[in-house]
């Protein structure tokens, strides 16, 4: 691996930016949307993705006036930051999951839930622990812990809200479940980078991660069982009467899900894995008459439009054509709505990525990078030590956990080679704090893609209220797998717990 700066992709750096205050100015952008992010969320307490959107748009404004010499170069870098590789990697899982959650939703899923639920007695208090371990199942499977947070957020979470589990530990089961499955998956983004970054073959590199993941998804585990309980509501009033009128025959969709799972774990790429479940749950819907055509797609066309008014009439093609007056026009569906959900989202994620390629180019994250490895890596228990903090530090400021990984990923290199320690073991350092913090922070990607699902279940259920979102800035205590998966990177920093030298064992690619 070489010691030059590479840009968030994994690319070499295009053109060098100077700031008035030297590299640390470079980090000015990322953290005035912090700072805004704190406030909006945390303070007042607005989970409004929308408003995250003009923070860090504001914070990009006020980066020019730290930049030296002319303002174009720094336009020129921000857009080089939107158009990364690693961005669009984000938003396509996020894409592809949301129609497919919505369209098995609409399918009736959640209601084949709180029947399995009710059968098999899972009550509010043993719920979360529940849903923590299918949420790892799936993340696994699928490899994309940004799709389960959708997908689990979107169909689980209203289910265990309507049994009275507690929503903010509810969610933060989910978070935990995709945390387990972004670090352990052979086909997660994650895996594949941490791997090829640090020179170790991707199998090795799983198998001895996978010590460390265990421990704590049993630590998670038995939170949730402890927690669970001691969080638990009552039913909300009129759950009796639901749970008696769900349907088991949303359970169907299980074959859509086992058939995105099976396909992510042959090879197949996830967007092909998704759209193959996303193909037979809308045959399901359709064949076993569980939603109309007009749930899955729509065209809401004006009654003047002459055309439309024909085309209504035909076989087939009418049935997704409804005519209503001119002011409510428009398109819906499942696959409009899950889709259309998260186009704010999109549009910070490529906001924020722009930012880090802003402190990338501007020297920020050379300058962290530099004083840990000169001044605090001075052995090869604080070197480690200092993988764990810096790849918190990082992805504070870069919300896609993948993008943070290449970001940090020479330093662990770098500090890595020195002390001569095996490419697995860096691997493993690497990933599981991105992996993990990318779902705590309440800016991270993995946080708002299922909140921007959960923001979603007002207008799907009568009974779900805006009372019972869970505010980013509080789900952050309760993702207990991420917070355990660092503390036993800590833990085996500092006593040396599965540490290997080169000499140890090579690892080969």
């Amino acid at each position: 691996m070489s010691d030059q700066p590479s840009g968030v992709d994994g690319t070499d750096e295009g053109t060098r930016l100077t700031f008035r205050g030297g590299p640390a100015a470079s980090a000015v952008p990322v953290a005035f949307f912090v700072v805004w992010a704190v406030v909006q969320s945390g303070l007042l307490g607005i989970g409004d993705t929308t408003g995250l959107v003009v923070g860090m748009l504001l914070g990009l404004i006020v980066g020019l006036f730290f930049v030296r010499g002319d303002w174009k170069e720094y336009a020129d870098v921000v857009f080089d930051g939107m158009t990364k590789r690693v961005a669009a990697t984000a938003i396509v899982a996020w894409l592809w999951a949301g129609m497919f959650a919505a369209t098995i939703q609409t399918g009736g899923f959640v209601d084949g839930l709180v029947w399995a639920a009710s059968v098999v007695d899972v009550g509010a208090a043993l719920f979360p622990a529940v849903t923590f371990l299918l949420a790892a199942l799936l993340a696994t499977g699928i490899g994309t812990g940004y799709g389960t947070a959708i997908a689990f957020t979107a169909l689980v979470f209203p289910a265990g809200v309507l049994l009275g589990a507690s929503p903010v530990l509810l969610f933060g089961a989910i978070l935990s479940g995709a945390v387990f499955g972004d670090n352990l998956a052979p086909v997660s983004d994650t895996t594949i980078v941490s791997a090829v970054t640090q020179d170790a073959d991707i199998g090795g590199v799983v198998a001895s991660r996978f010590k460390y993941a265990i421990v704590a998804a049993v630590l998670a585990f038995v939170g949730y069982l402890v927690a669970g309980p001691a969080m638990a509501g009552t039913p909300l009033e009129g759950a009796a009467g639901i749970t008696e009128a769900a349907r088991p025959l949303g359970l169907v969709h299980l074959l859509s899900i086992g058939v995105v799972i099976g396909t992510a774990i042959s090879g197949r790429h996830i967007v092909e894995a998704v759209s193959w479940g996303l193909l037979l749950s809308i045959a399901l819907n359709l064949v076993l008459d569980l939603a109309p055509a007009a749930g899955m797609l729509v065209f809401r066309a004006p009654e003047s439009a002459g055309v439309a008014r024909s085309l209504d009439a035909v076989p087939l093609v009418g049935s997704v054509i409804t005519l209503v007056p001119t002011t409510e026009s428009g398109v819906g569906g499942s696959l409009y709505s899950g889709a259309a959900g998260f186009f704010p989202l999109i549009v910070l994620v490529l906001l924020i990525v722009a930012g880090a390629e802003v402190m990338q180019r501007g020297g920020g994250f050379d300058a962290v990078q530099s004083f840990l490895l000169e001044r605090v890596a001075t052995s090869v228990r604080r070197a480690e030590t200092t993988m764990v903090l810096g790849t918190a530090t990082v992805n504070a400021a870069i919300t896609i956990n993948t993008a943070a990984e290449i970001a940090i990923a020479p330093y662990i290199s770098r500090i890595g080679t020195r002390f001569n320690i095996n490419g697995y073991r860096r691997a493993n350092i690497l990933d599981a704090n991105t992996s993990a913090l990318g779902y705590i922070f309440p800016w991270g990607g993995g946080v708002l893609a299922g909140f921007t699902a959960m923001q979603g279940l007002p207008g799907e259920y009568e009974w779900f209220t805006s009372a019972m979102l869970v505010n980013p800035a509080s789900v952050w205590p309760f993702v207990f797998h991420g917070w355990f998966l660092v503390g036993v990177f800590l833990l085996a920093a500092w006593t040396g717990y599965g540490r290997e030298y080169v000499s140890d064992r090579r690892s080969g690619r």
